[in-house]
């Protein structure tokens, strides 16, 4: 799992200074609120005694009041205007590889784990070289931002008792996302066979009901084919659902496996 402790080195750009290619990014330059005026007080004292001389009549043809205008100070480079912008301000992606990895799976880590196999794949689609990919993902693993062991943990976690998946369903998943084999087994081991099936008997009782109605067979074979989608195996599923049909006063004396 992400550890949020870690993410104040790489959030705020910052790094050590063994940590050449993660230093600090390039800030945004502030503006001086008081460079849109350049008038003196005795100046603008004067043009108001210019007015007054007139009588209160303006030069404009309208015969309002005349007024002097100042032309605004256009933001310089010195002042930080848009000449001296920051690559990051302007939305462009830095140019070395390795900074390039390091903001991409940043991004993609904002919020939401992901192991080390889908960070890999991101940063070869977007034309990463290999050599850069591997040193900021290493590097990322060392500061504990992707952690392949707790996300397969977190990731049975949730799904069991989100979707009540199994562990055959919770391994495949696992799979698909890169996660090493040893690391899916220990993390699959938390979950039993007696929770597993405490769980689908909940998942049945919520389904049980909706299939009233329907033939004894076709029940069972609804009922534990949900099951089955979820990883349970086929015995499993089987002494689940007849439970359950025997419980609501459904004979299954003669309902044999072939049903499934």
């Amino acid at each position: 799992m992400t550890r949020r402790t870690d993410w104040a080195e790489y959030a705020s750009g910052s790094a050590g200074p063994d940590d050449d290619a993660y230093g600090a990014a390039e800030a945004p330059y502030g503006t001086d609120p008081s460079a849109g005026d350049s008038r003196e007080d005795g100046e603008a004292r004067h043009g108001d005694g210019e007015a007054r001389r007139g009588g209160g009549r303006g030069r404009g043809a309208g015969g309002t009041r005349g007024r002097r205008r100042h032309p605004r100070a256009e933001p310089s480079a010195e002042d930080g205007g848009a000449t001296s912008s920051s690559r990051a301000e302007k939305g462009e992606p830095p140019r070395d590889p390795v900074e390039q990895a390091r903001a991409i799976c940043l991004r993609l880590l904002t919020g939401t784990p992901r192991t080390r196999r889908q960070l890999a794949d991101a940063l070869r689609k977007r034309e990463i070289p290999d050599e850069a990919a591997e040193e900021v993902l290493s590097r990322f693993e060392e500061v504990g931002l992707i952690n392949d062991s707790a996300f397969a943990e977190a990731w049975v976690e949730s799904r069991h008792h989100g979707r009540g998946l199994a562990r055959r369903a919770l391994a495949r998943e696992l799979r698909t996302k890169g996660v090493d084999a040893t690391l899916i087994d220990a993390a699959v081991s938390h979950l039993d066979s007696e929770q597993e099936e405490e769980t689908a008997r909940d998942l049945v009782a919520r389904k049980l009901r909706a299939t009233r109605g329907l033939d004894r067979d076709k029940r069972l074979r609804r009922l534990a084919g949900m099951l089955a989608r979820k990883g349970y195996p086929e015995g499993m599923a089987l002494r689940v659902v007849r439970r359950a049909l025997e419980e609501e006063g459904e004979d299954t004396e003669y309902l044999d496996d072939e049903g499934f």
